[in-house]
């Protein structure tokens, strides 16, 4: 191996470094936020269960109008449109950004015979040989 070589191997590993560095940087910084949009959407899914599930117990609710059984049960009309509009305001996808992240990654590394994991860190794949 001339100079050349061990010079550009270095550089592309310094490169690499540096680059899965700033990935899992990324992805740990994501990862509160996901925590909290995933506490949002567990409880205002189990309070929204919850009213459905007292919603559809409630003899009176097959009595009356459909909007005046909504109207007797605030809890779970105010819980189903809170879900309606996180879903609207895009809940499902900041609940599962880091995993979109790192799925887009791996789309581009996987040219580059690399992949990651669901943290950032960067997996080498060895080379194909062609025959």
């Amino acid at each position: 191996m001339n100079s050349l070589s061990i010079k550009n191997l270095c550089c592309s590993s310094t490169d690499l470094k540096a680059f899965e560095r700033r990935l899992t940087e990324y992805v740990s910084c994501l990862q509160p936020a996901t925590g909290r949009w995933r506490m949002i959407l567990i409880v205002v899914s189990v309070c929204t269960a919850t009213g459905a599930w007292n919603w559809l117990i409630d003899p009176d609710t097959q009595k009356v109008s459909f909007f005046s059984s909504l109207w007797n049960h605030p809890f779970f009309t105010i819980s189903c449109v809170t879900l309606i509009g996180l879903f609207f305001a895009g809940i499902h996808k900041r609940v599962v950004a880091p995993s979109i992240i790192a799925a887009r990654c791996r789309t581009v590394l996987a040219e580059y015979n690399m992949s990651c994991d669901d943290t950032g860190k960067l997996i080498l794949k060895p080379r194909p040989h062609i025959q």
